[in-house]
């Protein structure tokens, strides 16, 4: 976040676009005054951590209501892909202030070591067919989606987590495309690689790191 801030020529107002359970939100609370913190789920808006320098508020990405030229930074983690992006953008081109900042981000699939990438690479592709379609703008890296604004280079990021192997099962199981499948077919598709995981994981805890797909604009 500090690359982000740092990008930015004023650190007055930041607003993290569909911020689920704040997580951004909350990591951004050191580099600017003030975070609004929006999303079109009602539920997630109630679930996410309070703080007094962020601003909960149920809005859509396309619609957030918040006035013209008053954003220094918009951030969006792991949901651009989600977006109506035409008309996104022209609301963060709308909210932005002059010379403000938009950047986006995803990551894919985690790496842990080769013999458990591997299965959880032939579990990704045992339930390939219940991805939504946007998924593969995050399998592309954001590669196809162009920001309507002068590009700022950015380093490479990694998100790294220690986790432990009911930690990891635990993550696969909430795949969107694990539960599709489970609702179709009426099995748990992570059962059939648990056993092969847990052997491979031991009984400690290992470090993940998901490489970071980066997208950053000046407006």
């Amino acid at each position: 976040m500090r690359f982000l801030a740092d990008c930015c020529e004023q650190r007055r107002v930041a607003w993290d676009c569909a911020t689920g359970n704040g997580q951004t939100a909350l990591a951004l609370t050191p580099y600017f005054d003030r975070i609004i913190a929006t999303d079109a789920s009602a539920a997630q808006i109630a679930s996410a951590r309070a703080h007094p320098g962020i601003e909960y508020r149920v809005a859509s990405a396309e619609k957030s209501d918040l006035p013209d030229g008053s954003i220094d930074l918009i951030a969006v983690s792991q949901a651009l892909h989600w977006f109506d992006i035409d008309r996104f953008f022209d609301e963060a081109a709308r909210v932005l202030v002059p010379g403000g900042v938009l950047s986006a981000w995803c990551y894919e699939l985690c790496t842990v070591e080769p013999a458990i990438d591997d299965l959880i690479l032939g579990l990704y592709r045992t339930i390939d067919r219940f991805w939504p379609p946007e998924r593969r703008r995050v399998e592309d890296r954001y590669r196809s989606i162009e920001l309507p604004m002068r590009a700022i280079a950015a380093p490479e990021f990694v998100m790294t987590a220690d986790w432990s192997a009911d930690a990891m099962l635990g993550y696969l199981r909430t795949w969107s495309a694990c539960q599709a499948f489970r609702r179709e077919n009426g099995v748990d598709p992570v059962d059939s690689m648990e056993g092969s995981l847990r052997s491979c994981w031991g009984p400690g805890s290992r470090e993940l790191r998901w490489p970071l797909a980066v997208k950053i604009g000046r407006a």
